[in-house]
């Protein structure tokens, strides 16, 4: 296997990683689950507050919309995997900016 392979995959994984442990913090913070509404207050600092959490949040809320979507309405084959494939890009993205920010900080060499 490339080295650029496994770097990706484990860059997906560190993603998924930290958007659930940022939605599992969220949680057990306030007694509720985060999703994409916290976008939907109006303009206030909380509402701007809410777009980084989101940026880094949002692959685990995808996943976690897509099981729970069954139980509300039937999904079907296109939808789901658009949101698995969104959800595993943005994963992706986000643990490549994880990675980066833990090698500028030194902890990988």
């Amino acid at each position: 296997m490339a080295a650029e392979t496994l770097q990706s995959f484990f860059a997906l994984a560190i993603g998924f990683a930290f958007a659930g442990m940022l939605t599992t913090g969220y949680q057990a913070a306030t007694d509720r689950p985060a999703s994409f509404r916290l976008l939907q207050r109006g303009p206030r600092p909380l509402t701007f507050a809410a777009v980084p959490f989101l940026v880094f949040a949002a692959p685990f809320i995808i996943v976690r919309n897509l099981l729970l979507g069954p139980r509300i309405e039937e999904l079907r084959f296109p939808t789901v995997l658009t949101a698995t494939i969104l959800a595993g890009l943005w994963s992706l993205m986000s643990g490549t900016v994880a990675l980066s920010a833990l090698t500028a900080l030194g902890v990988f060499a």
